[in-house]
């Protein structure tokens, strides 16, 4: 696969921060975080956002954030765990670069996320796994999977690599 732009999706937890950072330096790539320029934007965490706005004005923060993406070329953009489950954000990312779902099992991302707060979407367990369930009809649309509850993060970025011909 040939791209001049490759966007992470999956799960929360599933490592697309870290994957990300990790590719763009393997690349030579800027790297972007959609979560981490909304909270830029907006001057206040993703939690503030979803308790004072709820989840369909941050849905349409990350379309604003991915359309604002689209001319940069020779980018890793990490999106957020909701993001490609949109479907409007997931048809711009789908014509817009090489899309690579960051896949783990359920226990895997249980084991990975903080219960701390910080994800919204991750306070009660039931939820958030009716959420996962939800999600992996639109993930099974991206162009890759690789499975990341096995191996170490320069592993996936090989796997990675090697896809695009790096």
């Amino acid at each position: 696969m040939k791209a001049d732009k490759v966007y992470l999706v999956g799960f929360m937890g599933a490592g697309k921060t870290s994957v990300a950072r990790a590719l763009g330096r393997r690349l030579d790539w800027k790297t972007e975080d959609i979560d981490e320029r909304i909270e830029r934007r907006e001057r206040r965490d993703i939690r503030s956002i979803f308790r004072q706005e709820g989840e369909p004005y941050f849905r349409a923060l990350e379309r604003s954030e991915i359309i604002a993406l689209l001319p940069e070329r020779g980018v890793v953009v990490a999106t957020g765990g909701g993001t490609f489950a949109d479907p409007s954000s997931r048809e711009l990312i789908l014509r817009d670069g090489a899309v690579v779902w960051l896949d783990a099992s359920f226990p895997t991302l249980l084991e990975r996320l903080p219960v701390d707060g910080r994800r919204p979407l991750a306070a009660d367990r039931l939820e958030m796994e009716q959420l996962y369930n939800q999600r992996l009809s639109a993930y099974r649309s991206a162009h890759l999977r690789i499975d990341t509850g096995r191996g170490s993060v320069e592993h996936v970025v090989d796997q990675i690599a090697d896809w695009l011909g790096a």
